[in-house]
C-alpha cells in the first residue's frame, strides 16, 4: 500500500517548485552577503580610513562581487526553460569560499 501511495505523490509533485526554492535561496544568500559586506565596510572605515581598513574593504568587496557572480549565473540557469542542470563543483566551491572568506574578514575587522 505504501508503494502505491508514494507513486501517487510522485505524480502529484510539481517539478517547478524545487528550482524556485533554490532560486530564492540564492537570492537570500546574496542579500546576506550584501549585508555582511556593508557592515564590514562600515566597521573598517569607522574612526577614519586606514591602509588596513581600505585593503579589508577592497577584499570584502571583491569577495562579495565573486559571490554575486556565481549566484547570478546559477539564478539564470534555474530560470531557463526546461530542467535546470546540476550545480557543478567549481561554482559551488567558489560560492562557499567567498562566503567563508567574507566571514573571516568580517571577524578580523570586529576583533
Amino acid at each position: 500500500m505504501s508503494a502505491t501511495r508514494s507513486a501517487g505523490t510522485a505524480e502529484e509533485r510539481d517539478p517547478g517548485l524545487q528550482p524556485e526554492r533554490t532560486r530564492l535561496a540564492w537570492r537570500r544568500t546574496t542579500l546576506s552577503g550584501t549585508v555582511c559586506a556593508v557592515l564590514a565596510v562600515k566597521a573598517a572605515l569607522h574612526g577614519g580610513p586606514s591602509a588596513a581598513g581600505v585593503v579589508a574593504c577592497a577584499l570584502v568587496c571583491a569577495l562579495w562581487l565573486g559571490l554575486l557572480l556565481v549566484a547570478h549565473r546559477r539564478i539564470r540557469a534555474l530560470a531557463a526553460p526546461g530542467v535546470p542542470s546540476a550545480l557543478t563543483p567549481r561554482p559551488a566551491t567558489a560560492a562557499a569560499l567567498c562566503a567563508v572568506a567574507m566571514a573571516v574578514c568580517g571577524a578580523a575587522l570586529v576583533f
